[in-house]
């Protein structure tokens, strides 16, 4: 059975990412992409989905794990009553080739460890064709199947049943190396790394990237280490964002809402680069526009919400038969079908993304602004049309307050970018549409009786989504109206003092109702409180929330507060995006 979420830690190549256990399982690995088809996928199952262990023979060994200062290298020192040793596992930087890198170092005295190898290419649907290559030393595997191969370099390991095993001995002053490299099948083999060269050059990249970020305040490795995470999210090559490094770990355990997150959802990416510029990565703006230039061309009309990390278009959703579900929460899927939905919030993230690329001295081009005008002329035809909102409800769309007020902040920026910038645009237009969609909020959004805006019109019930209306600046943060909905928030979805997305059992979403506290959300409130001069209730959730972490400060998407863990997909994008707003807000609170 596969590890409590929280026990997994990410490296990354910024084209993919592993999860490597505490108890030294690589248990999901895709290759070369993150929306690759799994060769480990024993997150999603067992260890004959597929999974990659290195550790002590001895099963009473401890280990405790860091990452190595302001890297996506993790470290992991093993004690056994016989001695320690460390293993440094590292995805290689700088040669674009498709490394794991896995180093064992001696430290004291003499540790039997051990090697368990199980190849599962295409969703554990395929047990590859697997050679000895004699020509080299030491010994090497070459495991082919279909259009996927790997080459595997280290101790000797021996076939057992459709897997691979082998022990060694490592003593203190000792190291010993192995790795896996992925590649075409159709191609060579390709020439074994200079691991030494490739974890220097690695340490490098990471530590050279992190020394960029400007935060100066409280919370700061939590606010560098979510940093490090967002760009280890990031296509290095294509500039995509993916939402999550997973697919189908359940929001509720044992339930259906399993979604796969290895995707670009243009709000997340937004929110991301909105982010990173505000802590000095100002190059991120221009690889990200350029990749949404790509994803987007065409028709406004066939605009949709999430792209593949190039820009692919056809994620349709299915069901994967050969794995059986985390825990066995099933079922599995790959593609999601929410990239078919209508989402009215989106175009307002991006525009906004844009306007702050602006602000931080981006210069729009010929093509980008006349990319957003386009946009615009979708969003003036169809924004009273009812949509799926933030949280894509697989119920009937709705007027979601939260995605009208985004269709605000769109026009918003886009009268910014006029009156500001100096771009050109029908800008009485935009501002009769502006105050025509504001009126429309405040005629069908806002509950008087109770003082609170609402989930969506005709509804009475709140939605956490709506904290963000102070955000993209639909109104102040202490204006009544906002006021009265944070109340509501306290009222209706906290739970356990974290705060949930909606009340699931009201039916609005289409599911069976049941999930726990989404941590963003949760974080959205830590930075609404900083904003409303609420700084202490700010700090007492803000430490409450990175407590959540895991030791090597990963967090996922929902928190089982019940069962004191992780849920959902992991590492989130959006969750670790939030917990650096608000720490923000605190640090701006506290000046």
């Amino acid at each position: 059975m596969s590890l409590p979420i929280e026990d997994y830690a990410l490296i990354s190549d910024c084209f993919t990412g592993a999860l490597v256990g505490k108890d030294g399982s690589i248990d999901w690995l895709c290759l070369p992409r993150y929306d690759s088809a799994s060769m480990f996928g024993a997150l999603l199952g067992t260890e004959d989905h597929g999974r990659w262990l290195v550790a002590p023979t001895d099963a009473t060994a401890e280990s405790t794990r860091r990452y190595d200062g302001d890297t996506m290298i993790l470290v992991t020192r093993w004690r056994t009553p016989d001695g320690e040793v460390e293993v440094t596992d590292a995805m290689p930087m700088g040669d674009h080739r498709a490394d794991v890198v896995r180093r064992v170092r001696g430290v004291r005295g003499t540790v039997r460890m051990q090697q368990d190898l199980r190849i599962r290419f295409g969703y554990a649907s395929a047990v590859p064709w697997v050679r000895k290559d004699t020509s080299e030393r030491p010994s090497a595997l070459v495991a082919v199947a279909g259009p996927d191969a790997i080459v595997v370099r280290g101790p000797m390991l021996h076939a057992a049943d459709h897997s691979h095993h082998g022990e060694f001995d490592v003593k203190a002053g000792e190291t010993v190396d192995l790795s896996l490299t992925w590649f075409p099948s159709h191609r060579p083999t390709p020439e074994a790394l200079d691991v030494e060269h490739a974890l220097r050059e690695t340490r490098g990249w990471w530590t050279g990237w992190a020394a960029g970020c400007s935060h100066d305040g409280p919370y700061r490795d939590e606010v560098v280490r979510s940093l490090l995470l967002l760009r280890a999210l990031t296509h290095l090559e294509t500039g995509g964002i993916v939402a999550a490094a997973t697919t189908s770990l359940p929001e509720a355990f044992g339930g259906e809402r399993n979604w796969d997150y290895r995707y670009v959802w243009l709000r997340d990416a937004s929110l991301t680069i909105a982010v990173l510029l505000a802590h000095g990565y100002d190059d991120y703006v221009d690889h990200w526009r350029d990749w949404l230039l790509r994803a987007i061309a065409g028709d406004p009309a066939d605009l949709q919400i999430m792209y593949g990390l190039s820009g692919e278009r056809d994620l349709a959703e299915r069901e994967l038969s050969s794995l059986p579900g985390y825990q066995g929460a099933h079922p599995v899927r790959v593609g999601n079908g929410a990239s078919t939905q209508f989402q009215g919030d989106v175009i307002g993230e991006v525009m906004i993304a844009l306007r702050r690329g602006r602000e931080d001295g981006s210069e729009e081009t010929k093509f980008s602004w006349a990319l957003q005008r386009a946009l615009l002329g979708y969003l003036e035809q169809h924004w009273r049309d009812a949509d799926h909102g933030i949280w894509e409800i697989r119920g009937e769309p709705q007027a979601f307050t939260h995605s009208r007020a985004m269709v605000w902040a769109a026009f918003d920026s886009a009268i910014q970018a006029v009156e500001r910038d100096g771009l050109d645009g029908p800008v009485v237009r935009w501002r009769a549409l502006r105050d025509e969609v504001r009126a429309d909020i405040e005629a069908n959004g806002f509950d008087a009786v109770r003082g609170t805006y609402v989930q969506h019109y005709g509804s009475s019930e709140v939605d956490a989504s709506l904290l963000q209306l102070a955000q993209v600046g639909y109104c102040d943060w202490e204006d009544p109206r906002m006021l009265g909905t944070v109340r509501a928030i306290e009222e209706d979805l906290l739970r356990h003092g974290l705060v949930l997305r909606y009340r699931t059992e009201k039916g609005v979403d289409g599911l069976p109702p049941g999930e726990h506290p989404f941590l963003a959300c949760s974080f959205w409130l830590v930075e609404q409180y900083a904003r409303s001069h609420r700084l202490d209730d700010a700090t007492r959730l803000m430490d409450r929330l990175v407590a959540l972490a895991n030791d090597v400060g990963m967090i996922s998407e929902e928190y089982d507060v019940d069962g004191r863990s992780q849920a959902g997909n992991t590492p989130q994008a959006l969750t670790h995006l939030t917990l650096v707003r608000a720490a923000d807000a605190i640090a701006a609170a506290g000046r």
